[in-house]
């Protein structure tokens, strides 16, 4: 794939029918912006960085399709991605206006894209809503199969809904303004579709790794693009995470634990994810499922990538506190992704003994 190509990822889901848009420019191209829902006004939602960058592209961009294009900056951080947060979107929707046709622009990360599309699920019982992602975490996860959410201090994403987006735009020009750290935080979520899905995948990151720390073009655009398909195809098998989609969050059970446990915005989603997916691989291994040639390998990879694989020294007593909150729990029994065979994950439960065990092993405090 050509780095000035434009590739197009289609999503179908019960819960709606889109295309995700992949490649360098696309802020600027006109193309990318027709066909969008018709309305009177637009709201683009962003944070205090991104909105320096990018947000006046997206209003030149946008301008030809709206009588008025409103921009509102939230505080950037995960620690404000709460009620008080999601409230100043409703504030600026009410405050201008904005009917039931409005078209909400999600412009900025994983943090942004999620509060936009709670929102836009929410305003008058569901308006249209873009994502526009400008972190490499957010183009291959968060941005794409509809789930939005708000953190609460027991948990995160706890509270929110399934509500997909109209298009999906990921201008690859976006990632050159991106810190490094915030960089490896997103290689966390593209390593996570090798182990889950496609074994092929996980061999071509482990190629490909020192171009995409350099952000090479072409490497990025087709991680992107195979990270979005895999992710395409889990969201049409199960766009509630009834079942197949749970893979999808391969380390996040205990890296939505890491999170939680330090305080909301310590460590970036991704880094946890990464360090959770060294635990979880660990767990697999001693479950019986995977040689522990593979826990090597994977946190390797993670290290390479500039991601912490040490736990942070919390009790192993809060840590399973924690992810009893977690969302696959069941009557209080905590599920984990694992791995199962290389490109192949499922959900189990552990005991806690064995959790406990994991956790020691892996930097966590008795």
């Amino acid at each position: 794939m050509t780095t000035d190509a434009t590739t197009t990822v289609p999503v179908a889901t019960p819960g709606g029918h889109y295309e995700i848009l992949i490649g360098a420019g696309l802020l600027a191209d006109a193309a990318a912006w027709q066909g969008l829902p018709p309305a009177a006004q637009a709201l683009i939602v962003t944070n205090t960085t991104v909105a320096a960058l990018y947000a006046p592209a997206l209003q030149r961009a946008i301008a030809p399709h709206y009588r008025h294009v409103d921009l509102l900056a939230l505080p950037d951080g995960e620690t404000h991605k709460d009620w008080p947060t999601l409230n100043l979107i409703f504030d600026r929707l009410l405050g201008s206006g904005s009917d039931r046709k409005t078209v909400i622009f999600a412009l900025g990360g994983g943090v942004v894209g999620d509060m936009a599309g709670f929102a836009a699920a929410c305003y008058m019982r569901g308006v249209p809503f873009v994502q526009v992602p400008t972190t490499l975490l957010a183009q291959v996860d968060s941005s794409v199969g509809g789930k939005t959410a708000i953190n609460h201090p027991l948990g995160k994403n706890l509270i929110g809904a399934f509500y997909q987006p109209q298009r999906v735009i990921c201008d690859l020009a976006t990632l050159d303004s991106l810190p490094d750290r915030e960089l490896s935080a997103g290689l966390a979520e593209v390593i996570k579709y090798g182990p889950i899905a496609d074994a092929d995948f996980l061999a071509w990151i482990e190629t490909h790794l020192d171009a995409l720390r350099r952000r090479d073009r072409s490497a990025l655009a087709h991680a992107v693009q195979r990270s979005c398909e895999i992710k395409a195809a889990v969201v049409g098998a199960d766009e509630r995470e009834q079942g197949l989609r749970a893979i999808l969050n391969f380390g996040h059970t205990f890296g939505h634990a890491i999170e939680a446990g330090l305080g909301f915005g310590e460590w970036l989603h991704g880094e946890a994810v990464g360090c959770g997916m060294v635990l979880a691989s660990e767990l697999s291994s001693r479950l019986g499922l995977m040689p522990a040639s593979f826990v090597d390998r994977l946190r390797g990879l993670i290290e390479r990538a500039g991601l912490p694989v040490r736990a942070p020294a919390l009790p192993t007593a809060r840590y399973l506190e924690l992810m009893r909150l977690d969302k696959k729990a069941e009557a209080g029994e905590i599920r984990f992704v694992v791995i199962e065979a290389l490109g192949r994950a499922g959900v189990r439960s552990a005991p806690d003994a064995l959790v406990r065990e994991v956790l020691l092993a892996h930097g966590a405090a008795a």
